[in-house]
């Protein structure tokens, strides 16, 4: 009996590529009446210069009090993504690269983007591990520092940030 192998055609291997993993979280904190707009364009260009696929988020976080933003919640529907919210007291107790006091100042923490990023990725379920030292310790990969956008024409202004929740290796093959 005599076997082969029938090399898969490009839309096979093209499926293949694309399924990804969900394992990125993208933190964002927000003015109050973003538009869903300008959110949608900063993930889409941060997504584009760092090369990783959309389709590996596996939701939005931020802080607590913005869970009712419209901007926020609209994007979250339209793109079918759970919106994980974190409160003040715990985001401040994560450790970030670039702590700002001004945010300090307005919400009681010195990061919401990449702190609300981490604290997503690391999936935890108890608080019982609070307050963190390092990023290591939460066995989170931060991909992406906080970065911030603001559109002229567009409403509002944002920052994010993006961690990764294990090792796996979500960047685009050239």
């Amino acid at each position: 009996m005599v076997g082969y192998w029938s090399k898969p055609n490009s839309d096979e291997l093209n499926k293949e590529i694309h399924q990804v993993q969900q394992v990125l979280w993208v933190g964002i904190g927000c003015k109050r009446g973003t538009s869903w707009q300008l959110i949608d364009q900063a993930i889409e260009q941060v997504f584009r210069e760092n090369q990783l696929f959309q389709s590996a988020i596996a939701g939005i976080a931020t802080i607590d009090t913005k869970a009712s933003e419209f901007g926020l919640a609209k994007l979250c529907h339209l793109r079918n993504l759970p919106l994980k919210t974190f409160s003040a007291e715990i985001l401040r107790c994560v450790c970030v690269p670039n702590p700002a006091t001004i945010t300090d100042h307005k919400v009681g923490t010195p990061s919401v983007a990449e702190a609300a990023a981490i604290l997503a990725a690391s999936q935890l379920t108890s608080l019982t591990v609070y307050p963190f030292t390092n990023i290591e310790e939460l066995q989170v990969k931060f991909l992406v520092p906080k970065q911030i956008f603001q559109l002229q024409g567009q409403p509002g202004a944002l920052t994010l940030a993006v961690a990764q929740a294990s090792n796996i290796s979500i960047t685009e093959l050239h």
